[in-house]
């Protein structure tokens, strides 16, 4: 006779799920409803089906923001995962610098997305900011505000240095899991450093680079305040990427039914690629292993 099995602990679940329902689904189901519609005011709105969805996937400026994003984030994601390992590499493993070391890395995670772009904001200005002065001191004529290269470099180079970190603390949290038996055996076969590295190193990094590379992609592909407070999307359209142009249709404009489409789509585009890094990923680490 079969044990009776006690279902009373999913009533702890419920909490979790009254939660979810109310901060994400909830939301997304009216997202949803919206992007069905075409909505004058509250109590007039009419079904226009898949229409909304049409004049997103056609409309030119849309497609240059995404063309924006996605090169923002790949060259992102080649900036900041090979800086993050070789830095975390360079960091003491024992003694009194590791807690130095991580502080200061803990840094810039702990500054606002808005702080850090004013922040850069005054420091890149030509006239009164210290990297705008420096580079014009040097003879090279730079202005984030006028160039769209400029603003470009500004942009990459401030999401370099707010988020460089936590690619360096996972894989420094990744090294320290490694056990010290390994690179004694490696020692004792005369192996070089970056014979250490290929063999040793990088194959136990792969779990952590994996989760390294979803969350910087996931996040630079919604950047919106750095670059908004920066820039302001400027000079033209040059630094307009997607999240800010959504927020300009949805807030700016109004047009809830157009801006809903919008973000499903944008949600869709992430959801994506989130899957096909994560998928790439664990097949390369199989096809190693």
């Amino acid at each position: 006779m079969d044990k009776p099995v006690n279902q009373k602990a999913w009533l702890l679940v419920l909490p979790v799920v009254a939660t979810v329902a109310f901060s994400a689904v909830i939301p997304l189901m009216t997202v949803v409803n919206y992007s069905l519609q075409d909505i004058f005011d509250p109590q007039t709105r009419y079904f226009v089906g898949t229409e909304w969805f049409r004049e997103v996937l056609n409309n030119p400026s849309i497609r240059a923001a995404l063309g924006r994003q996605l090169l923002f984030s790949l060259i992102v994601l080649l900036i900041e995962i090979p800086l993050g390992i070789g830095i975390a590499l360079t960091m003491p493993r024992r003694g009194p610098w590791v807690p130095v070391c991580l502080i200061l890395l803990a840094l810039p995670l702990l500054v606002p997305w808005n702080v850090v772009g004013t922040i850069w904001q005054i420091f890149a200005r030509p006239d009164i900011g210290l990297l705008g002065r420096l580079v014009n001191g040097l003879g090279i004529p730079y202005n984030y505000t006028g160039n769209p290269l400029h603003a470009w470099l500004t942009v990459l180079v401030m999401d370099v240095w707010h988020w460089t970190s936590l690619v360096v603390l996972l894989c420094y949290a990744g090294l320290q899991a490694i056990p010290d038996a390994y690179y004694q055996a490696a020692r004792i076969d005369g192996a070089s450093r970056f014979a250490v590295f290929r063999h040793i190193e990088l194959p136990r990094l792969k779990g952590v680079l994996l989760i390294a590379v979803l969350l910087r992609f996931m996040d630079s592909f919604m950047i919106y305040a750095e670059p908004f407070v920066l820039t302001g999307g400027g000079p033209g359209s040059s630094t307009t990427f997607l999240s800010q142009l959504l927020t300009t249709m949805a807030v700016g404009q109004f047009d809830l039914g157009p801006a809903a489409a919008f973000s499903l789509i944008y949600f869709l585009i992430i959801l994506l690629f989130s899957y096909v890094f994560y998928t790439a990923m664990v097949r390369l680490g199989r096809a190693e292993g």
